[in-house]
């Protein structure tokens, strides 16, 4: 007794039986397409020019960091400190000065993600990007604002209190150290930069061409009318008639005996 299946059971696809191909066949205009291959692994020749367009991509943030820690250093505003005896009060005790420091370094780093986002993706504009260019403003990014940050706080003024009120003496005025209250702020280089990249490459990238329609007719097959539709199989050519055969001798023009001339007055 054979094995016992459930009726309207599909076929399994891996016995199922496939037919061979029939050599000068035409394709099928309904078959749907090859089940897509998988791609190779990237090979190493493919794989170091990514790096190396990675790689100058973070060399250019922490470049750029260097001139964003001293625009910030530069630009933010200082805290006023002044000295009382032996206590370090603040010079006006309701300012925003540490606030905006912190606004400023935002500022800066707002426009160093734009930047460098748009240089990145000018100069890969033309091989169509890649993600190394997207990894390497995230990562060039937040070490540039890292870095920012700590160069930033050297090049601003000292944050030894103790030595300034020294050097200053009773009633001396001298400014704080700057700094960050929100570490939050080092996100905002990468996270502009992406936004940014996204968008150029949404508006501006490189394009593909559509592949054509798996449902597409053939070659060898004739398009669709009007409509969608089909035009029937092409009727076969009529011959052209030829000229007609010259008559055997003995024989009239269509087949029949000829006549002698003693037969014309016979009968």
């Amino acid at each position: 007794m054979g094995p016992v299946t459930v009726p309207n059971t599909p076929p399994d696809p891996a016995h199922a039986d496939v037919p061979a191909a029939v050599p000068g066949a035409a394709p099928d205009p309904f078959a749907p397409p090859p089940a897509a291959e998988a791609s190779p692994a990237p090979s190493a020749g493919r794989l170091l020019p990514e790096v190396r367009i990675g790689a100058g991509v973070v060399v250019v943030c922490l470049v750029a960091g260097l001139v964003m820690a001293g625009l910030w250093a530069w630009l933010s505003p200082k805290v006023p400190l002044v000295v009382d005896g032996d206590r370090i009060l603040y010079a006006d005790p309701e300012g925003e000065q540490r606030a905006g420091a912190d606004a400023v370094f935002v500022l800066i780093g707002l426009g160093a993600g734009v930047l460098t986002a748009l240089g990145a993706f000018l100069v890969t504009r033309r091989r169509g990007g890649g993600i190394s260019v997207a990894l390497g403003l995230t990562v060039g990014g937040l070490l540039g604002s890292i870095g920012a940050w700590r160069i930033g706080r050297w090049f601003g003024p000292s944050d030894n209190l103790i030595g300034e009120a020294r050097r200053v003496g009773n009633g001396g005025h001298f400014d704080a150290g700057i700094d960050l209250g929100a570490l939050g702020a080092l996100l905002v280089w990468p996270m502009a930069a992406m936004v940014v990249l996204l968008a150029l490459s949404a508006a501006f990238g490189k394009r593909e061409e559509d592949p054509p329609p798996y449902w597409g007719a053939p070659v060898g097959f004739p398009a669709a009318g009007p409509a969608g539709v089909d035009p029937g199989p092409t009727p076969a050519p009529t011959p052209a008639p030829g000229p007609a055969p010259a008559p055997t001798p003995g024989e009239g023009p269509y087949g029949a005996p000829a006549q002698g001339p003693g037969d014309r007055g016979q009968g």
